[in-house]
C-alpha cells in the first residue's frame, strides 16, 4: 500500500556539534566567522528539522569539507599505539562524512562514514570504554539510519536498529537518561522507516513504544524540541499504523498524538513552522480518517483547515509542504457529500424511502 505523507521532525545532533566542536581549532582562524549559519534570511530556516538527522543547527555547512580535509590529514598523524585518540578521531570523521551525505544525497559519503564508526569501535570496547562504545555505536546506528532512508533499503535500516540496540545496553534510562532518551527516539525513528519499506506493523508497533519510551524521561521545559519532536514522529508511525490496520482507533490516537506536539510547539514558542508542520500532519491524519470511516462533515471540516493552513501560513510552508496541502484539500472536497447526492430517509421502523434532489 501506499502510505500517506508526515513530516518527520529530526531534533539536533548532538554527536555531529560535538564533532564539529572538536575538530573546528584545525582550521584556521579565517574559518573562524564563517563556522556561524546564516540566521538573517528567516525563510532558509523553513523546514530546517524536517530534513535528516545530520542538518546542523549551530554551524554552517560550508565548514564540512575544510573540516574533513583536516581531521583527514591529522588522523594520518595519530600513531596506532594511540588508538583511542585515533578512534575518536574517526568517530568525528565519522559524523562530518555523514553531514556531507545528507548534504549531497551521496551514498558513498555514508558508506564512508559507516567504516569510521566501525573502526572506531575497534578500539572502543563496552567492557573498557563502555560510554564511547556507546556513543559509536549510537553513530553507526544514525548513519545506517540515513544511507537506509537514502536508498530505501532494508539492510541499513536493520544495521541501524541492532546498533541503537547495542547503545541501549550502556545507557540507562536512570544512569544516562538524555543519551537513553536519543537513541530510544533514534529508533523509534528507523523501525517507523523500517515499516513503512517492510509495510510491517510489527515494525510499526516497536516503533510506537520506543518513542512512548523516549517521553518518559521528556519535559518541555528543558526539552522542548525533543517533545515536539517525539510526539509528531509517535503520532506519524501510529498514523501509518492505523492506515495499513484501517483501524480508526490508531488514527485517533495519531490525531491526539499530533495535537500533543502542536501544543507543545505553540507553548515553548518554537519555530512557528514546526506548529505548522503538526498542524498539516494532523490535518492530513483526519483526512485520512474521514475516507476510512466515510465522515462527510469530517471532511469538510478537514477542507476548512486546509485552507486555512494555506491562506494563515503561506511563509511557513515550503513548495512540496504547500502542494501536499493542496493535494489534501482536493482529497477532502471529494470525500465530502455534494449537496444533489442521493439520501436515504428512515419513514417509519424498517421503512425507508429514497429522495433525489431536483
Amino acid at each position: 500500500m501506499k502510505f500517506s505523507n508526515s513530516y518527520i521532525i529530526y531534533p539536533e545532533n548532538r554527536a555531529l556539534e560535538r564533532a564539529i566542536a572538536d575538530s573546528i581549532g584545525l582550521l584556521g582562524e579565517e574559518w573562524a566567522a564563517s563556522a556561524a549559519p546564516d540566521r538573517q534570511v528567516t525563510a532558509a530556516d523553513n523546514f530546517l528539522h524536517t530534513r535528516g538527522n545530520f542538518e546542523q543547527h549551530c554551524f554552517s555547512s560550508k565548514i564540512f569539507e575544510p573540516l574533513r580535509e583536516a581531521i583527514e590529514a591529522t588522523d594520518t598523524s595519530i600513531a596506532r599505539n594511540r588508538p583511542l585518540d585515533w578512534a575518536r578521531t574517526r568517530s568525528n570523521l565519522g559524523n562530518i562524512l555523514a553531514a556531507l551525505g545528507q548534504q549531497r544525497r551521496d551514498a558513498e559519503c555514508f558508506d564512508a562514514a559507516i567504516r569510521c564508526f566501525n573502526q572506531a569501535l575497534e578500539a572502543f570496547s563496552r567492557e573498557k570504554t563502555p560510554f564511547e562504545w556507546a556513543a559509536a555505536q549510537y553513530d553507526l546506528g544514525t548513519a545506517n539510519q540515513a544511507l537506509g532512508r537514502l536508498l530505501e533499503a532494508a539492510k541499513p535500516l536493520k544495521v541501524a536498529v541492532e546498533a541503537y540496540t547495542n547503545a541501549l545496553l550502556v545507557w540507562s534510562k536512570d544512569e544516562s537518561p538524555e543519551d537513553w532518551m536519543t537513541a530510544m527516539h533514534q529508533l523509534g525513528a528507523t523501525l517507523h522507516a523500517y515499516g513503512k519499506l517492510l509495510k510491517g506493523n510489527r515494525q510499526f508497533q516497536k516503533s510506537v513504544v520506543a518513542y512512548k519510551n523516549a517521553l518518559a524521561v521528556l519535559d518541555a521545559d528543558n526539552y522542548a524540541l525533543e517533545l515536539t519532536a517525539t510526539h509528531n514522529n509517535r503520532a506519524a508511525a501510529l498514523h501509518h499504523l492505523g492506515e495499513s490496520e484501517e483501524n480508526p482507533q490508531r488514527l485517533e490516537e495519531a490525531i491526539r498524538s499530533y495535537e500533543k506536539a502542536w501544543t507543545v510547539s505553540m507553548e515553548q514558542q518554537l519555530p512557528i513552522h514546526l506548529a505548522v508542520i503538526c498542524r498539516v500532519n494532523k490535518a492530513t491524519a483526519q483526512n485520512v480518517l474521514a475516507e476510512l470511516t466515510e465522515d462527510a462533515a469530517l471532511a469538510e471540516e478537514i477542507a476548512d483547515e486546509f485552507e486555512v493552513i494555506m491562506e494563515c501560513f503561506p511563509h511557513a510552508l515550503q513548495p512540496l509542504c504547500l502542494k501536499h496541502c493542496q493535494e489534501q484539500l482536493k482529497k477532502a472536497q471529494s470525500q465530502m457529500k455534494s449537496p444533489d447526492c442521493n439520501r436515504i430517509e428512515s419513514n417509519s421502523p424498517g421503512e425507508f424511502a429514497v429522495h433525489v434532489n431536483e
